[in-house]
């Protein structure tokens, strides 16, 4: 049984782009998607087909959220977390919906991801 969590979005026109956003954004606040993995729904299997992550870092380099692109090339949507909300754009399209819950720790393990890229570049130099 999948349960939906109803999200606010925002769209200034469409093409089907707001249902997309909206998705991916109900995928997160409810921390419910499909997988054949064993262990279930999690963030790090969930993360397993992100296209690019960009860190957002204070000056100390302190983990403060990421961007994920999870699609590329009509439409591209990014995940936000540090602004919490799912955007994305398609030709002159724009939706965007909010993040308000994050059941699998996507967050968290973003940021494990990062310390964990974070210690190897230290240990390269």
């Amino acid at each position: 049984m999948q349960t939906t969590i109803e999200t606010r979005i925002e769209k200034k026109s469409d093409n089907g782009l707001s249902d997309m956003v909206k998705n991916i954004a109900n995928t997160i606040n409810t921390g419910i998607y499909e997988t054949e993995s064993e262990e279930g729904c999690n963030a790090f299997g969930y993360l397993e087909d992100a296209l690019d992550f960009r860190w957002i870092v204070s000056n100390e380099l302190e983990f403060l959220g990421a961007r994920i692109l999870v699609a590329f090339g009509g439409p591209n949507i990014w995940i936000d977390t540090f602004r919490k909300e799912v955007e994305g754009f398609w030709w002159g399209s724009y939706a965007k919906a909010e993040i308000h819950s994050d059941p699998m720790g996507l967050n968290d393990a973003l940021e494990d991801l990062y310390i964990s890229r974070l210690d190897e570049a230290k240990r390269r130099k």
